[in-house]
Parts: C-alpha cells; structure tokens; sequence
C-alpha cells in the first residue's frame, strides 16, 4: 500500500496521462525532426543508444 493513494491531493493516472494533444504534437515534431537529422547524416537529439553512430547521408544510402 503506497502512501500516495491515500491522499486525496493527489491524482494517479496510467501513463497515458501525459497523452495530451499538445504532448502527442511534440512528439510527433521530434519524431520528424530526427529524421531530417539522420538523413542529413547527422546525430539525432536524444539517441537512445549512441554506440550507433555510423550513421551515412541519404546520398549513400540505397533506396530499394
């Protein structure tokens, strides 16, 4: 039994309560925003795992 339930100041949601439509937006500009970077051979911002930086510009990727 945590404390926080039983306070009646606090409200406990499942994560989708940071789903808003202003959160959800963001997300969605970051999302688009990494890939410009990495199709311009750049690092994104915020790379989870960032022992993957070989990362190569659109221009020597193959498209199939």
């Amino acid at each position: 039994d945590d404390p926080l339930l039983k306070l009646d100041n606090v409200v406990l949601t499942p994560h989708i309560g940071s789903a808003s439509h202003d959160t959800r937006n963001r997300m969605s500009e970051y999302v688009a925003e990494g890939i410009i970077k990495v199709l311009k051979g750049e690092k994104p911002d915020n790379l989870f795992n960032p022992d993957v930086t070989k990362i190569k510009p659109l221009d020597e990727v193959k498209m199939i």
